[in-house]
């Protein structure tokens, strides 16, 4: 087995977005090369329900996924198309905007919400894809432990742990707990983009300590290697997809492969036409 090497380190910034929430931006346009299939991450983590409780109201999507995981925390969310449902803590939702969708995210008054929203990139032939949910409980996340390290299985397999398979782009997300002191050799196919992000806790990677809230990119290879300091705890979400190599076009909430996708996507907007 080869180990993966760092490629890069970015260390998220704080931020603020919707209607006025406090977030930290980990990943952006600036990185959606390098993460391909993976285009943004914002990471959520406040005791102060007024650093989110704004939300964000009514906005568009088109040509990507969205997938939000709750560690703790609640998210009420409603659509133009008449669904309406809660994210609660231990919670993924997987949504697919493909053609187009309005929807609002509304994060509740929590003692704390802890949680990330990650933008998935679809492949040219799946950006009009029909738009659908898929609600992921706490009870249908596969769970394994492995020398007291705590594996949440929400995507794609660890081992013979299997979490749900997705239907468009088949991106691998874990979940795991480290106690102090404790390692993890993380699987990773050498075709895929791979980086963890630190959202609880610092991380020894390399021999180094890394501080929380970073995402770190990593080189081809078969494993990744993470480990929680002697002193505290560590909690890192890996991911992993197969990168799509195709052109992007990237204006706010919409995604596509050319500025003219674009023009057509916003003009739609205007005269009321962008939902299918």
């Amino acid at each position: 087995m080869s180990k993966c090497n760092i490629k890069k380190i970015i260390r998220g910034q704080r931020a603020v977005d919707g209607a006025g929430v406090h977030l930290v931006r980990v990943l952006g346009s600036d990185d959606m090369k390098d993460f391909d299939p993976f285009l943004m991450l914002d990471s959520f983590d406040s005791v102060n329900p007024s650093d989110y409780t704004a939300g964000f109201p009514m906005h568009p999507h088109r040509g990507i996924e969205t997938i939000t995981y709750l560690i703790a925390g609640e998210i009420e969310h409603e659509d133009s198309l008449g669904n309406k449902g809660s994210i609660h803590s231990g919670e993924t939702q997987w949504m697919t905007a493909g053609s187009g969708i309005l929807h609002q995210e509304m994060p509740q008054a929590s003692d704390r919400m802890l949680g990330i929203q990650l933008w998935l990139n679809l492949p040219r032939n799946e950006k009009m894809t029909e738009p659908a949910y898929f609600s992921i409980t706490e009870e249908m996340i596969a769970k394994t432990t492995q020398e007291e390290v705590e594996i949440k299985v929400i995507s794609g397999t660890f081992g013979s742990t299997a979490g749900i398979v997705p239907k468009h782009i088949p991106a691998t997300l874990f979940d795991i707990l480290l106690p102090p002191g404790k390692e993890l050799l993380v699987p990773v196919k050498s075709d895929e983009t791979a980086f963890i992000f630190l959202i609880e806790g610092d991380t020894i990677l390399e021999g180094k300590r890394v501080s929380e809230k970073s995402a770190i990119l990593y080189d081809k290879g078969d494993e990744i290697v993470v480990l929680a300091p002697q002193d505290s705890p560590s909690r890192v979400l890996f991911f992993s997809g197969k990168p799509l190599h195709e052109p992007i076009a990237w204006g706010g909430p919409i995604v596509m492969n050319t500025k003219e996708e674009l023009g057509v996507a916003f003009e739609e907007l205007r005269k009321g036409t962008f939902i299918k």
